[in-house]
């Protein structure tokens, strides 16, 4: 944080129980290919602050993109005068929440390649732009990159001083076919961006980007002539691009503990998990085993501590089935007088901090690729979101893919297209037979997830090896 910026906070602190600042210095540059033009592309400087007062048991928070002194000054008093308006009609008494005083730095794994010019990434994105050009079905195609870089810096009137630097790579490529009335898209990582990672543009080699263009295009087309996924009860195979989505669905969200307070309920939802699980609910079977895990480095939500100044350390949520743990800052345990994890986290500088889940992670198992296909009488594979479906307590849902491989009597056979499936989240898990070994495992993610009032779109990583489910309800698209 600069100087003077430090200079000007504490110098306009007044006489509270507890005052914060939050400063946020974003840079993003997304370049786009479509058919093989160029679009505009978008760049974006974001900076501001957030000032936390908490006094007298009520709470307070003000932001500005004024880092002068006059804008300081009248930020801070701004959130004192909300923090003595919410005094004593809040469902909080704030006079009672212990927040850390800690110190320190955290910065993303150093670049193991040079960072290419924007020359040079445009020269990329045509390339693989004109590798998706091999058929006439093939009617839509997109390239992009997308790259963030993020400073954070986090003061308290007493004592915390932390900082924080983020370097963000996303790629993404997706094909669309069409041929008659059948139209199907397959992507890199799915509309998500599930390839999103900290570190330097090596991520673009461990995404698969270089060629993904050909490779992706033939796909689509092998899915415009691939049979309707069938229907029925039978195995389920799920690939850590859809595995993404699936624990951030039924387990992230259902977890998080100010959903399990009621705080949700107006925009997002409620849970069916309720505080007396803890400690005593099978969620899934012995197999499963989730963490919250800030602590991967290359994993795209992984950090130091979270916006509340509350150091990150890799627990289980989930072990051996059983429910231990929820997701929930400093201030939802308070309330809920249940330990929790250190993921209050804001989208940016003119948001307060939320519980939002950061790195959940479901730990790799024994089985391999081919020890699970082989096990299965009748089944299919699925991979790669493509449409979802949840109720408002996190527990019914029904999810589509972009591909499925039929499996028959432990053998792969061919692609089937319009796969689905759905369950209920508090028996799904408990259906798990076998967790695929670290050869299965992959570190995904995405940009967007929304939750909280006023809105906030947050970046979270999902890391998972591939998972097999038992009498899962599947069925294919008309």
């Amino acid at each position: 944080m600069p100087d003077s910026l430090r200079s000007r906070f504490l110098r306009h602190v007044p006489a509270v129980d507890f005052c914060s600042l939050r400063m946020v210095d974003e840079t993003s540059e997304q370049l786009t290919v479509r058919q093989d033009v160029l679009q505009p592309p978008s760049t974006a400087i974001d900076r501001g602050a957030m000032v936390i007062v908490m006094h007298g048991g009520g709470y307070g928070y003000a932001a500005t993109s004024d880092l002068s002194d006059t804008g300081m000054k009248e930020a801070i008093a701004r959130a004192r005068r909300w923090a003595e308006a919410s005094a004593g009609r809040s469902v909080v008494n704030y006079s009672k929440l212990e927040l850390p005083r800690s110190g320190g730095m955290y910065a993303s794994p150093a670049p193991l390649l040079p960072t290419p010019s924007r020359k040079e990434l445009i020269e990329l994105l045509m390339r693989e732009s004109n590798g998706c050009r091999i058929d006439s079905r093939i009617v839509d195609w997109t390239a992009s990159i997308w790259r963030v870089t993020t400073s954070q810096h986090y003061l308290t009137a007493d004592g915390a001083d932390l900082s924080q630097h983020f370097n963000y790579v996303i790629p993404n490529l997706a094909v669309t076919a069409n041929q008659g009335t059948e139209t199907q898209t397959r992507s890199l990582g799915g509309q998500y961006n599930g390839y999103c990672r900290q570190g330097g543009f090596e991520i673009l080699d461990q995404a698969g980007f270089n060629g993904a263009g050909q490779r992706i295009a033939q796909e689509v087309l092998e899915l415009l002539a691939a049979p309707n996924c069938p229907s029925g009860n039978m195995d389920l195979l799920l690939m850590p691009e859809q595995m993404m989505l699936q624990i951030h669905e039924s387990i992230g969200h259902p977890l998080e503990l100010d959903r399990i307070l009621g705080d949700e309920r107006n925009f997002a939802g409620t849970s069916f998990v309720t505080l007396d699980m803890f400690g005593k609910y099978r969620y899934g079977s012995e197999l499963l085993n989730v963490t919250y895990d800030p602590e991967r480095a290359e994993q795209f939500a992984s950090y130091g501590w979270d916006d509340e100044g509350s150091a990150a350390e890799r627990t289980h949520l989930i072990r051996n089935g059983m429910l231990e743990r929820p997701l929930g800052g400093a201030l939802s345990q308070a309330r809920a007088g249940i330990g929790g994890v250190a993921n209050a986290r804001a989208c940016s500088w003119n948001r307060p901090p939320i519980d939002r889940m950061a790195n959940l992670n479901i730990e790799p198992g024994t089985s391999s690729l081919d020890d699970m296909v082989k096990s299965i009488e009748r089944g299919v594979l699925m991979d790669t979101n493509v449409s979802w479906s949840i109720d408002d307590s996190r527990n019914k849902f029904q999810f589509g893919c972009e591909v499925g491989r039929l499996i028959e009597n432990g053998e792969l056979r061919g692609m089937v297209k319009n796969p689905n499936y759905r369950g209920i989240s508090a028996t799904f898990w408990r259906a798990l037979k076998a967790v695929g070994d670290h050869s299965t495992f992959s570190v995904m993610g995405t940009p967007f997830c929304g939750k909280g009032e006023p809105s906030q779109v947050i970046r979270v990583g999902h890391a998972s090896p591939a998972c097999l489910f038992g009498d899962i309800e599947v069925f294919g698209g008309e």
